[in-house]
């Protein structure tokens, strides 16, 4: 597709560069009048296929280079995939940030564990405010989602209105935040909605999502059936179900401590804005151990089966404080998110072999999700009537589905798209007119000057990295004189693939093919380093690939004595 020219005069965009054709990971670009403005900048979570790293986020490249134009960060809630990667991008953006209150009590603390709580301007606005950031006028919408003041965000420009829903559903019984502002949805409707930018997660679920209400009383009935150790799993930023637990334990006579960095996190905050009155305060794990097995319920992280969670940790038998076993329970008040199940399996099954007793979302009803069903969808169009259906997060089968959905309810105009589409939503008909590179950076460990270090993921290290856990790693040592003669045999270490103690037969084949390789060479070659390295890295690698099948990350060390 021919390029197009982008940021005209009295032209909106909407650029994705994480977080379409996906679930999480959000960093969402709008364009008016030369200025751009991101709405969520969130992370994910590292998986099998990307070793040693457990968190990633997009790459902001486009933006960045755009700094200058860049009027700021609107948070629409404080989950981790639309708030987690602020306080890891921020020294590249630069530019203010706006959310609610507890997205910003979340955000600041995150600030903090990097010391940038003094450097980032973050402006708190109330839920059903309106405000402007740069060109654009904004209000924040409450809706309901499963965690406190969840907004869309009503962005008003010349061209025209876009309403991007964050995440969301029409819970009839919240708990924590209000109820959804149907009437200000029905509002904005009656202005006129150009575009609607969509949450796709649950398009192919029928009816309602369900409320937090039922989950509450199911809880509450559900824990009296147990006399040992109780541990319940859900998601840490799930303010409601966090009182849902205490109530239902509160009922059982039971106490509940918190075990997870993560939970106390999100607790403190919740108490420090007025959530969670009247629960008593919550155990450490630590005070727990001392609670007798039938009056205590341990609240975990480790819903996903994160390894290094709470939860993870009690399965295999190594925390310090919290252990499981016959006579026990767990219960996952939670869903499996799509790509985790290997991990959650893993872990259910670990606490089974402990002779711990499971109830998930599969045997009764302590969970519902925090994205709208197709009869919210539904709703949602009723409202506000757009001309144009965007829909996000979501893969494309679910994007694909919510464009038909979206048309079936009358929007003239629907689009699918994946990061990295620059969208022209006015004037003229909906286009995309450009398509900008996207990609993920990886948090690896920490810089040299104390920040975490960013690297992206299709860079040569990860590769490598990959390639070394699937491939293993091989490391020639060869020390020769001045004059190319070869001083003793090469030293072979095949991390992973063999060793000379029980694979003593396959290591001598490789240090014969090593030595093979440098003395074959012809003497002008055996005193160039470069050429005799790159002859005996060939001759390594070749020899493990056709002993193993393998094809090692190779490096052969030449010493010249």
């Amino acid at each position: 597709m021919a390029r197009k020219k982008t940021g005209g005069a009295g032209e909106l965009f909407f650029l994705p560069l994480g977080g379409s054709g996906e679930i999480g990971t959000n960093l969402n670009v709008y364009g008016y009048d030369g200025k751009w403005m991101i709405v969520d900048c969130g992370v994910s979570f590292g998986d099998e296929s990307m070793p040693m790293i457990d968190v990633v986020m997009p790459d902001p490249q486009w933006i960045e280079d755009r700094r200058d134009d860049l009027v700021g960060i609107v948070v629409t809630h404080g989950h981790e995939d639309h708030v987690g990667a602020i306080h890891y991008l921020w020294q590249r953006l630069r530019c203010p940030v706006w959310a609610s209150p507890f997205a910003a009590a979340i955000l600041k603390n995150k600030l903090h564990e990097v010391g940038l709580q003094r450097q980032v301007p973050v402006t708190v606005v109330n839920p059903g405010s309106r405000f402007s950031v740069g060109p654009f006028d904004l209000e924040f919408i409450s809706l309901t989602h499963s965690i406190p003041e969840p907004n869309a965000l009503a962005i008003r420009t010349p061209a025209g209105t876009v309403l991007h829903t964050g995440d969301w559903k029409l819970d009839p019984d919240p708990l924590i935040s209000g109820p959804a502002d149907l009437d200000s949805l029905r509002r904005v409707g009656n202005e006129g909605v150009l575009a609607l930018v969509g949450d796709s997660t649950n398009v192919f679920s029928r009816g309602h999502s369900g409320s937090e209400g039922e989950v509450r009383a199911n809880l509450i009935g559900l824990l009296q059936r147990f006399t040992g150790r109780v541990a319940v799993t859900c998601f840490a930023t799930n303010v409601a179900r966090m009182e849902s637990v205490a109530l239902a334990a509160e009922a059982a006579e039971r106490s509940v401590a918190l075990v997870g960095r993560s939970l106390w996190r999100i607790e403190k905050a919740a108490r420090e804005l007025g959530y969670l009155k009247g629960i008593r305060p919550f155990l450490t794990d630590h005070d727990s151990a001392y609670v007798p097995a039938d009056k205590v319920l341990y609240m975990c992280t480790g819903s996903q089966g994160e390894p290094r969670a709470a939860l993870a940790r009690i399965a295999a038998q190594d925390h310090p404080h919290v252990k499981l076993g016959p006579g026990d329970a767990v219960l996952f008040s939670s869903r499996v998110i799509p790509g985790n199940e290997k991990s959650i399996f893993r872990l259910q099954n670990e606490l089974v072999r402990l002779g711990v007793e499971l109830v998930t979302e599969r045997e009764c009803h302590i969970h519902v999700s925090g994205h709208p069903a197709r009869e919210e969808l539904q709703t949602m169009y009723q409202l506000v009537r757009p001309r144009i259906a965007i829909p996000v997060h979501g893969e494309a089968r679910h994007v694909r589905e919510h464009c038909a959905l979206a048309r079936a309810c009358g929007v003239a105009e629907t689009l699918a798209i994946d990061n990295g589409a620059m969208v022209r939503l006015a004037p003229g008909p909906v286009e995309v007119v450009d398509h900008i590179p996207t990609g993920r950076l990886a948090v690896d460990g920490q810089a040299l000057e104390g920040g975490p270090r960013l690297v992206r993921l299709d860079s040569e290290l990860i590769r490598d990295r990959r390639r070394m856990v699937f491939n293993g790693s091989a490391v020639c040592t060869m020390a020769v004189d001045r004059k190319g003669r070869l001083l003793g045999d090469p030293q072979v270490t095949a991390l992973g693939l063999l060793d000379s103690e029980h694979f003593a037969e396959e290591h001598e084949l490789v240090v014969e093919a090593a030595r093979d390789a440098f003395e074959n060479l012809p003497a002008a070659a055996r005193l160039d380093d470069d050429t005799a390295k790159e002859a005996i890295r060939r001759a390594v690698r070749r020899q493990l690939k056709e002993m193993l099948g393998h094809k090692p990350i190779t490096t052969v060390h030449l010493v010249r004595v």
